[in-house]
């Protein structure tokens, strides 16, 4: 892993840094946060959900949705993350009307939902409609996983995984089963960037094989980008600023190429749209040549999903560009 001790440099701006803008290619993957609404409060959460939050999904924005999904076959992908997903409005119709018409359909799941009362056929649900699952496990030890996730919840996590695999999932390749790691939320100056991808899944592989008899196919590593609680802890410590000098001293132009937020569209639960999932908990949405923003309605009404010319980036885009880069797939170089 790369440490770095802060400087007391000035951030440059990341669309300085670019010094072009970050084009828009054609839309492939629509992700839709559904909602805020969640059975856990983790640390790091950028979304800020939790078990206290309402805001979730409308059935006029779902329907708006499922038009989306039926009209435009560029899309391979439908993304469905919250909050938990699972818990709010739309989640099954959503998943229905992609499977419907040959679309990949991931849930970015927690996993322990399954334990939730009305939620245990969730397994059984995902295998038949083959929905790939890509499930946060911050650790492979249970200590690391319950401090940033709460108690209880890695013996949940690797009981939900287990009861996946004997599903098929992990070893049919039509039952796809990712984990996804995110590194602690830095407490002193001494920062570090994700560890290599390749060698840290191999770690994953060998211990919940050994250990609980778990298999999975890919692991995902996830910077934490400065926002939501992950920049409250920050803040808190006074190392918000040092944190994104950090990531801006690890930019990897190499990483520009494959960003998420090139091809893919990010929908709130109100319907509006932006570029990926952190700028929509920033508030920053897409804008057109015209400086228009939009909504899926106005999409529906336009007939293409190829209306913005440019991603709009700020400083904290540097978390997806540092070392390998981060994405919801994970590394990016």
């Amino acid at each position: 892993m790369i440490q770095s001790q802060s400087s007391s440099k000035t951030v440059t701006p990341f669309a300085q840094k670019l010094g072009a803008p970050l084009t828009k290619q054609s839309i492939s993957v629509l992700q839709i946060n559904l909602g805020r609404r969640c059975n856990l409060a983790c640390s790091h959460c950028h979304v800020e959900a939790g078990p206290k939050r309402t805001e979730e999904l409308t059935p006029e924005v779902c329907q708006q949705l499922i038009e989306v999904i039926h009209r435009f076959s560029q899309i391979k992908t439908v993304d469905l993350t919250g909050g938990a997903p699972e818990m709010n409005y739309g989640f099954r119709p959503l998943v229905e009307a992609a499977r419907a018409t040959g679309k990949e359909v991931i849930v970015r799941s927690n996993l322990t939902i399954c334990f939730e009362p009305g939620f245990e056929d969730l397994p059984e649900y995902f295998a038949q409609h083959q929905v790939r699952i890509v499930a946060s496990l911050p650790c492979y030890q249970a200590d690391n996983v319950d401090k940033m996730r709460g108690n209880g919840v890695f013996d949940r996590s690797i009981q939900a995984l287990q009861k996946l695999n004997q599903l098929g999932y992990g070893d049919n390749p039509n039952l796809i089963l990712d984990l996804v790691y995110n590194p602690p939320i830095p407490t002193t100056e001494k920062f570090s960037l994700t560890p290599n991808q390749q060698k840290l899944e191999q770690d994953y592989k060998t211990y919940l094989k050994e250990q609980f008899g778990i298999q999975f196919n890919q692991l995902f590593t996830i910077t934490n980008l400065p926002i939501g609680r992950t920049k409250f802890h920050l803040d808190h410590r006074h190392l918000h600023q040092p944190y994104l000098q950090f990531l801006e001293d690890n930019f990897n132009p190499a990483t520009l190429a494959n960003l998420m937020c090139r091809n893919e569209l990010s929908i709130d639960y109100l319907g509006n749209i932006y570029d990926c999932d952190f700028n929509q908990m920033e508030n920053l949405p897409v804008r057109t040549g015209t400086g228009e923003t939009l909504t899926v309605a106005k999409l529906l009404e336009a007939g293409t999903l190829d209306v913005i010319e440019a991603v709009r980036t700020a400083n904290f885009c540097y978390g997806c560009t540092a070392g390998s880069g981060s994405s919801c797939g994970g590394a990016l170089v």
